[in-house]
């Protein structure tokens, strides 16, 4: 995708029922994160596909279709989306996923110093939480560990205190 040769892994372009080379390709670690957004989109990294988005390779134009439909604020990546053509069924596939829906930024799961959380971290909590239908109090300190990160709200994660598990909002938390 980026013209990349160092450390190179194989993208499976979904949907995929059956994964082979028609529908894969390779792809660099920077490119994986920010097409999986578990990284945060870097415009400069994508200027490359005002080339690569002529490649003769289908699942190429799928995945530059895409991140250009993503980056679509910025005047380059519109530009060279009003000049790439795909015939309707590489479009039909392009839209299937939804990803030319989204924006460039991706957001992630945060604590209160904005330190970025991930699924099974441990966590302290900077204010007592009174625990809504329950008696239990979750006291200034208490330290929440394996957390869950709740999917589609980046604004809270899951986690057990005194064994029961509780929603609470990551303002309310850092990292421990």
């Amino acid at each position: 995708m980026c013209n990349s040769t160092q450390e190179l892994s194989v993208y499976e372009v979904p949907p995929v029922e059956i994964p082979n080379q028609d529908n894969s390709i390779l792809v660099c670690s920077v490119c994986k994160g920010q097409i999986e957004k578990t990284e945060q989109i870097d415009p400069e990294h994508w200027k490359v596909l005002g080339d690569t988005m002529w490649s003769p390779y289908l699942p190429v134009q799928v995945v530059a279709w895409r991140m250009l439909s993503r980056l679509r604020n910025e005047a380059w990546a519109a530009n060279n989306l009003d000049i790439l053509y795909l015939d309707d069924d590489a479009i039909a596939w392009a839209k299937k996923t939804g990803d030319h829906e989204a924006e460039a930024n991706v957001e992630f799961h945060q604590d209160a110093n904005g330190t970025r959380l991930f699924e099974g971290d441990t966590v302290v909590l900077v204010k007592t939480l009174d625990v809504k239908g329950s008696s239990i109090s979750a006291k200034l300190g208490t330290v929440v560990k394996n957390i869950r990160l709740v999917p589609d709200n980046t604004e809270q994660i899951e986690g057990k205190i005194e064994g029961q598990t509780i929603v609470i909002l990551t303002k309310y938390l850092r990292k421990g």
